[in-house]
């Protein structure tokens, strides 16, 4: 396992030196990380973004909501699922100094095991969340055994379900974990989106992982999250910190139609200023060490439809060499925001443009901040 885990590490190099584009300055890769798990050996789909220089790092550990629904478009949903994901705040940390390793956990992305994280009953998640810490418990044992990590200082940082997994893990008050940020963690009703799956158990659920949590956490939630607004959210810290847990809550300002999903759309700036205080109490960086260069300048395809001049504005401004962006002779587009690489950005830009259009052809018009046209 040792010796694998370090040819993915020297390949994250590799990878990096060939597109240095977008992230100078910056390692970017996929890695796998094989870990062993109730007696069954398997591997988790990850990615790394850090400092291109040597050095122990404090490591932020990420990871993943989960989609709605429980059907076969479920499954294939979590299967399409990508580390790169959390790109934004990913580069954000890296620049202040940190190594960041995004998760997913079985079942999801590229991930080995099965989905193991169902209700054995309606609304009653507990379980489900502690076999989810279970995943990130392993990679990270993984993880503080590499060389360009500080063992001793790591932060977890979780989205929706994966919000709640990282206030599990911290349940266990695991060595080398100073601080947890929790951004919307809540466990929805997997038949009716946008709703929580019983307020009350979710606020009990908290109130069970905060009994003998010690880890400090920061819990941000947005103004207009439309799964967990303030209301429930002051509910579940007052319960969480009831049995002992040091953990605080800010609420953050609306961030567009649906502010569950600030961590993954917004710029870092968003969240950022407010987390600082707590990172600087945890002993943590916050001081931005590495500037990268402004994205080169990009026409605009022309013909594209309103919504999709939108779309490449947001492209353009992406800190990835892995994006691809897509388009029709009608119009229509396609984004991947951030992929593992460059190959599967192409691919997954194309599905997108057509699935949005109407049988004309789509073809790559830009990979990373280049133009694939004359």
């Amino acid at each position: 396992m040792r010796i694998l885990i370090a040819l993915l590490l020297s390949f994250a190099t590799v990878a990096h030196a060939e597109n240095t584009g977008l992230m100078s300055g910056l390692i970017s890769a996929p890695i796998t990380l094989p870990v062993r798990m109730f007696g069954k050996d398997l591997t988790l789909d990850g990615y790394v973004v850090r400092p291109d220089r040597p050095g122990r790092f404090p490591l932020v550990i990420m990871t993943h909501g989960t989609p709605g629904g429980w059907d076969d478009a479920f499954f294939r949903n979590i299967a399409k699922r990508t580390p790169t994901a959390f790109n934004t705040p990913a580069v954000a940390l890296a620049q202040r100094g940190y190594a960041t390793l995004s998760i997913m956990r079985r079942g999801f992305g590229l991930s080995g095991g099965s989905y193991s994280e169902e209700l054995l009953r309606p609304c009653d998640y507990l379980a489900a969340e502690r076999i989810a810490a279970d995943d990130i418990i392993v990679a990270m044992a993984a993880a503080r055994r590499e060389p360009w990590v500080d063992p001793d200082h790591i932060l977890l940082l979780g989205h929706s379900t994966g919000g709640l997994t990282m206030l599990a893990v911290a349940e266990r008050n695991p060595a080398g974990v100073v601080g947890v940020l929790n951004f919307d963690g809540g466990y929805h009703a997997m038949a009716k989106p946008d709703e929580a799956c019983s307020p009350d158990r979710l606020v009990g659920t908290v109130a069970s992982l905060g009994r003998t949590a010690r880890v400090p956490a920061l819990w941000l939630f947005a103004e207009n999250d439309r799964s967990y607004g303030p209301e429930l959210a002051h509910r579940m810290i007052a319960a969480y910190t009831a049995g002992g847990a040091p953990a605080r809550l800010q609420i953050l300002p609306p961030f567009g139609t649906d502010g569950h999903d600030l961590i993954i759309g917004a710029a870092a700036e968003t969240w950022l200023t407010v987390a600082e205080p707590f990172l600087a109490e945890l002993k943590l960086p916050t001081a931005v060490t590495i500037d990268l260069p402004e994205p080169a300048p990009l026409p605009t395809p022309t013909g594209l439809s309103p919504d999709c001049q939108r779309a490449f504005a947001s492209y353009v401004a992406i800190r990835s060499d892995f994006k691809a962006f897509a388009i029709d002779d009608k119009g229509a587009c396609g984004l991947a925001p951030a992929s593992r690489t460059a190959t599967e950005a192409r691919d997954r830009s194309v599905a997108e443009c057509k699935s949005n259009t109407s049988g004309t052809a789509c073809h790559v018009y830009a990979v990373g901040q280049r133009t694939t046209e004359n």
